[in-house]
């Protein structure tokens, strides 16, 4: 079952940290898109709730440096 999550993201510190994210994200089983803004500082993650959940992904997230909070899911 597809899911969307969005995160408020603390930490990056150019668009490089953006990718750095959206990389991380893609590359974990059950996430399908990961789209990070740096200007807004604001990543959204699509899902398989069956394969992932949210604190799954931000374990992700917090992994490669960054805080991670829900803003919406």
């Amino acid at each position: 079952m597809n899911s969307r999550i969005k995160f408020k993201i603390s930490g990056m510190h150019c668009v490089s940290c953006a990718l750095n994210i959206d990389g991380a994200l893609e590359d974990t089983p059950g996430v399908t898109d990961a789209r990070t803004n740096f200007a807004k500082a604001v990543t959204e993650v699509n899902f398989d709730n069956s394969k992932i959940d949210a604190g799954q992904i931000k374990t992700v997230i917090t992994n490669s440096g960054y805080k991670a909070d829900v803003i919406e899911s």
